[in-house]
């Protein structure tokens, strides 16, 4: 099973999927995931084991503890994979750095007309004054 399959069966279940949801904002060790829900903590930590393996959490002993985390980067390759599909995706990194761009090639055309327009208007002054 490669990498993208793996991340997608784990997020298919919604008990999996509410774990990453109170992962997303701090570690939690499995006793405080397990305390969140009615199921028992072998179930817990089987959820727990598919979300390690499959590499969306990683999990660290502390103690007695294992404290597991949010790993972004799995999610992150799921989510360009999904983008494909979405015709409404704005990629705007993508259009920032055109934007960017375009700014920097407007001041310098600006820059370089701005000389010969000095030099005009200065001209025409000295025509008026005569």
């Amino acid at each position: 099973m490669d990498d993208l399959s793996k991340v997608a069966d784990a997020i298919a279940d919604p008990v999996r999927r509410e774990i990453l949801m109170m992962l997303r904002r701090t570690p939690l060790t499995a006793g405080d995931i397990a305390a969140r829900f009615t199921i028992s903590r072998p179930a817990v930590s089987r959820h727990l084991r598919v979300l390690r393996e499959s590499g969306l959490v990683r999990d660290e002993q502390i103690g007695r503890h294992r404290r597991y985390s949010l790993f972004r980067p799995r999610l992150g390759d799921l989510g360009a994979w999904l983008t494909q599909f979405d015709p409404q995706h704005v990629d705007w990194p993508q259009r920032l750095a055109a934007l960017e761009t375009e700014v920097y090639r407007t001041r310098r055309d600006r820059n370089r007309a701005e000389p010969a327009n000095d030099q005009s208007t200065a001209r025409h002054s000295k025509e008026d004054t005569a």
